[in-house]
């Protein structure tokens, strides 16, 4: 999952962005957004650059105007990919999904036991594998969105146990849409799961999260998935 579309367009970090607020949720820092008394939580996953990406935060607070508890922990130990600092290899070694699930569990767990009922996952490239794999634990997530994920099998989608959505780019080399495809219809194999899959047209890996603000297109493709997520949720999470 090392390609340049991984690493391409890189958010300015900012440890400030979003007007949630920073608390240690399951022994992770994490970016909060919402009211801590839902009983509906959504938690993002990150791509590798980590929970400090601006844009990131924004969609979290988005999400939270709906009613949900979001979480976006910091899966990265303060140590989100940075190219000219780390050897690609060595930071996907490091930062492994296996590793990144079982954290993410353990965040699931916390909420739960503060009470919340009900919970959503959703995730952006190394995150939509890491979701891909939580989705496979019925008792962990209720539903699931995979947003331009990295390289995703059959086999793994045919062990998802929850509803599950995919939203995939037309340009996109690491998660070509022919992927996206045959994993959709692996779900419609499986009809006790509802499943939705969408190929966004013009659009490359990563546009939901690292979109150019200042691109009109860009911006409205990137907002259509916010809405699609949004939705599945809505639907699910309740």
């Amino acid at each position: 999952m090392s390609g340049a579309e991984c690493m391409k367009n890189p958010p300015t970090l900012n440890s400030a962005s979003g007007i949630g607020n920073l608390q240690e949720i399951g022994g992770l820092n994490s970016y909060v957004s919402g009211s801590i008394h839902s009983k509906l939580a959504i938690l993002l996953i990150s791509d590798v650059f980590g929970y400090e990406a601006p844009l990131l935060r924004k969609l979290a607070d988005k999400v939270a105007a709906s009613g949900y508890l979001v979480v976006v922990p910091d899966f990265f130990y303060g140590e989100p990919l940075d190219r000219e600092k780390h050897d690609l290899q060595t930071w996907f070694k490091a930062h492994g999904i296996d590793k990144g699930c079982e954290d993410a569990k353990v965040v699931v767990e916390y909420l739960k036991s503060k009470g919340v009922s009900t919970i959503g996952a959703a995730g952006f490239c190394w995150g939509g594998m890491v979701v891909s794999q939580l989705a496979k634990y019925e008792s962990t997530i209720d539903a699931a969105v995979i947003l331009h994920p990295g390289p995703i099998t059959v086999d793994d989608i045919n062990e998802v146990k929850v509803p599950t959505a995919i939203l995939a780019a037309e340009h996109d080399n690491i998660f070509p849409p022919d992927q996206a495809k045959l994993l959709g219809n692996a779900l419609s194999a499986k009809p006790e799961i509802e499943s939705f899959v969408k190929i966004f047209p013009g659009v490359e890996h990563g546009w939901t999260v690292r979109y150019n603000v200042e691109d009109e297109s860009a911006v409205k493709a990137a907002e259509e998935a916010h809405s699609d997520m949004l939705n599945w949720f809505t639907k699910f999470i309740k």
